[in-house]
């Protein structure tokens, strides 16, 4: 973070110092709210949680160079008390990005948020300094931490915005206001706590809404492809730049295909030229992504070659998200665990068979969550999916989700052992050890919290201990 006095803090977030003999002591170190990342110079913010409170560190974190503490109470070392540690830290992020004046740019959507927030931070990176929120750090703590780590040199800021309701986004452009907005898609994640798609994309529309107008630099860019949100255009005073495989894309592909290994590939065309983009990146759904990269990349002033390279040379920076993995034995593990909806689990199942073609195939999938009444028609349309796809094998994994995956393969004409349901992940990791050959792809993939991720690291470490056995 920008250098910023005790008492600049305490004025900016409306709170009382407390055990500071020197109110002058600027905090230099970054913003965090886990202790093992306390650094020199730090200020810690003291969450209480459901498990843990943050107070209870703050001997250990003074002791490991944090200045002080952001606190809701007094702790017997150097703090600033306010009445609510959530809101003080947005006014904290609120000040350093008006203070700092750098480019802010903010996405959201229902599907590849992370992934297209990893590109445009790898494209943009190559014009300037940026900072970027780190995994889905995206919501109304991690936010702000993000924006905090921004120094004086950060020429870009990169935040993605996730929402679970109407007013979440617009809180959040509240905090760290954009200047370019970027918009992907809507989709079903977290249809049931938003009561349908319509909702969805009046949530997710906040964004544009908060974005300055053409004449001063706003810039929204929308989904051609997506009409929900291609209507967000008429809630906005920013200039609309339109991105996708449409025609009428500012910023679209042309020739989309995918290489033997799975990998996208296209013609990229930009109101400034054309260029072929070759991605490292598994499956067709991320040229939608790289589409939105370009967009934002173009509006900044890169050129289209510029941006095919960049695009061509990114790889994934967030874990367990079409992370392939190559076997000694030859079999490929890729582990997309990290969450899941609808969207996304059609476009991991299309990846892996274009990667699968002329090998066997695995998809080991469990429950989507917060689907509400959507749920067993969703579920049975993935698991119909993973048939019509013609994938060698639907591992279903826990309890009634699963078992409406595995019946959406049985009405698609799945029989015998083309599918099968198991009650966990172990189950899983012991099916595939005693079946899986060389030459085989298997995907993983379900919600957070149902930890598939414990599935692919298991199969990984037995193609190393199949290794080290053979040597």
């Amino acid at each position: 973070m920008i250098a910023l006095s005790l008492a600049e803090i305490a004025e900016v977030v409306g709170g009382q110092t407390h055990d500071i003999p020197d109110p002058s002591v600027q905090v230099t170190g970054p913003v965090v709210r886990d202790s093992r990342e306390v650094q020199p110079g730090s200020l810690f913010v003291a969450f209480v949680g459901e498990r843990v409170d943050g107070h209870d560190y703050a001997e250990a974190v003074v002791q490991a160079g944090a200045v002080a503490l952001l606190a809701s109470r007094p702790v017997g070392v150097p703090a600033v008390v306010v009445d609510d540690v959530q809101s003080a830290l947005g006014a904290l992020a609120r000040h350093v990005v008006r203070r700092l004046g750098t480019t802010l740019v903010a996405l959201t959507g229902s599907a590849g948020k992370t992934s297209t927030k990893d590109l445009i931070a790898q494209v943009l990176s190559r014009k300037a300094p940026t900072v970027f929120t780190p995994g889905s750090f995206n919501n109304e703590i991690g936010l702000p931490l993000t924006a905090l780590s921004a120094t004086a040199e950060t020429r870009f800021l990169v935040l993605e915005m996730g929402a679970r309701g109407i007013g979440h986004i617009r809180y959040l452009t509240d905090l760290t206001p954009p200047k370019i907005g970027l918009v992907l898609n809507v989709g079903t994640a977290h249809i049931g706590e938003f009561g349908g798609r319509e909702q969805i994309a009046q949530a997710k529309g906040e964004l544009v809404e908060a974005l300055p107008s053409a004449e001063d630099g706003g810039a929204a860019i929308l989904n051609a492809d997506d009409p929900l949100v291609r209507a967000m255009a008429s809630r906005t005073k920013a200039k609309v730049i339109l991105f996708g495989e449409s025609g009428e894309a500012d910023v679209r592909a042309e020739n989309v295909r995918l290489t033997d290994s799975g990998q996208p590939a296209f013609s990229l065309h930009t109101p400034s030229g054309c260029s072929e983009v070759t991605m490292r990146l598994y499956g067709e759904h991320h040229v939608s992504n790289a589409l939105a990269a370009a967009a934002v990349a173009h509006e900044l002033g890169m050129s289209a070659d510029e941006i095919a390279t960049a695009l061509s040379e990114a790889g994934s920076l967030s874990r367990w998200r079409m992370e392939v993995t190559e076997r000694p034995d030859g079999v490929t593990i890729v582990n997309d665990a990290y969450n899941a909806n609808p969207e996304s689990m059609r476009a991991a199942l299309r990846a892996l068979a274009a990667m699968g073609k002329g090998r066997r195939t695995w998809a080991v999938l469990g429950k989507m969550a917060e689907l509400g009444d959507e749920a067993l028609a969703e579920h049975d349309a993935v698991g119909r999916l993973a048939v019509r796809l013609n994938v060698g094998k639907l591992v279903a994994v826990g309890g009634r989700e699963a078992s409406w995956l595995q019946l959406g393969a049985y009405n698609e004409g799945s029989w015998g052992e083309e599918s099968v349901h198991v009650s966990d992940a172990q189950a899983a990791v012991d099916l595939l050890r005693s079946e899986l050959r060389p030459g085989d792809v298997v995907l993983v993939k379900a919600s957070r919290s149902v930890g598939l991720e414990s599935v692919a690291q298991a199969l990984v470490e037995a193609g190393t201990e199949g290794e080290v056995a053979a040597r």
